[in-house]
């Protein structure tokens, strides 16, 4: 505490000579804050809050030399005539961006458990886009800006490429924020696309010749869980289904309508066989599935459907995403476009058929009687 006062106490006499530079510490070393122009291959054009490390112990008479310094770095700001030259380290040997990359990937699973989820997950949103990052080139603010770049804007692909790069470039510590290239996507533009009627959705399950394969399709359109999902449930209390282990974890999910349990013969559990442990293998099995045996639509339309069917059953927004095993938000944004003028005529079939609901008030002057 005796040298934070000291520092202080330096800082204050710094304030009262109006120096706008002050010292800070930082374990046992200090450094120097201030508004300072862009640091030499910065993205960034104007004078900004920065600090940098003197290179000075904190103790007495290294406060004491961090004061002058600051008075005089802050003599130089004025005359701008300030350079970083002599506060940045000696510059290493550029690293490479495959270099970095396999750097990145090491420091992201000694983060988090690696395991098929993980992996599928760093190959799907961050390899995806770091493979695309020339190999041999030293890693660059303007690499990683014009990979950004060459993506449609406002899109989901330009929105996970700005937010990879800015991992990355922290990571790599490069003074650089591409949130602003992300644009203004989100699930609300994305274009809808038309889903089947419960009548053909139970007329498609009849078309499967295969009863593995029949029965995956009949618990997605009974649960809407997402393909891979269909491997990882538990019927115990059956109707309800437990997921055991999906992309966000386990849950519970009750069928819509609960009459396809039996249609769909759910209790006869018959998983095809198939190879592959990542979630995203077990869902390209079931769409190649749906693709063998000419389903009209995909295994995530009868997801969709189920959120739609949720909706007109009264389904409450915070339960039903719950039981899709995503946030309300994410429920909300993504299936307001299938909601259509067919789902709003029957909800509100449904509401003013109601005995209670509420009624309009009675016009006393329109029935009195005349004298």
């Amino acid at each position: 505490m005796e040298i934070d006062g000291k520092i202080a106490q330096a800082n204050g006499r710094l304030k009262a000579a109006k120096v706008g530079v002050k010292i800070e510490r930082q374990g046992e070393k200090l450094w120097l804050r201030g508004t300072f122009p862009p640091k030499p291959n910065s993205q960034f054009e104007n004078p900004r809050q920065q600090k940098f490390a003197l290179g000075l112990h904190a103790n007495p008479l290294g406060i004491k030399l961090a004061e002058a310094e600051a008075r005089k770095i802050s003599a130089l700001l004025d005359c701008k005539e300030f350079s970083w030259q002599p506060y940045l380290k000696a510059k290493a040997p550029a690293i490479t961006c495959g270099e970095w990359v396999e750097k990145f990937e090491k420091d992201y699973f000694t983060k988090r458990d690696r395991n098929p989820k993980t992996e599928t997950t760093w190959r799907k949103n961050y390899l995806e886009v770091l493979k695309r990052l020339p190999v041999d080139e030293p890693l660059a603010i303007e690499v990683l800006k014009n990979l950004i770049l060459g993506t449609t804007p406002d899109t989901r692909s330009r929105q996970n490429y700005a937010m990879v790069c800015n991992a990355l470039a922290k990571f790599a510590k490069l003074e650089a924020d591409f949130s602003l290239y992300s644009g203004n996507y989100s699930p609300r533009k994305a274009t809808p696309r038309d889903l089947p009627t419960d009548e053909a959705i139970q007329e498609a399950y009849y078309k499967i010749p295969n009863p593995a394969w029949q029965w995956v399709y009949g618990v997605i359109a009974t649960y809407g869980v997402r393909p891979h999902e269909v491997f990882l449930l538990d019927f115990a209390d059956i109707p309800i289904a437990t997921v055991t282990d999906g992309k966000t974890g386990a849950r519970r999910v009750w069928a819509c309508y609960p009459e396809w349990v039996e249609t769909f013969k759910i209790k006869n559990v018959c998983l095809p066989s198939v190879t592959g442990k990542a979630n995203v293998n077990l869902g390209e099995r079931v769409s190649k599935a749906f693709k063998r045996y000419g389903i009209p639509f995909k295994p995530y339309d009868l997801r969709h459907c189920w959120a739609v069917r949720s909706l007109e059953f009264g389904l409450d927004i915070s339960l039903a995403a719950q039981q899709m095993g995503h946030s309300a938000k994410v429920h909300s944004d993504l299936y307001h476009h299938w909601i259509s003028d067919r789902h709003h005529q029957k909800a509100y079939d449904a509401l003013m058929n109601r005995s209670d609901r509420p009624k309009p008030p009675i016009n006393e002057i329109f029935h009195a009687k005349p004298e």
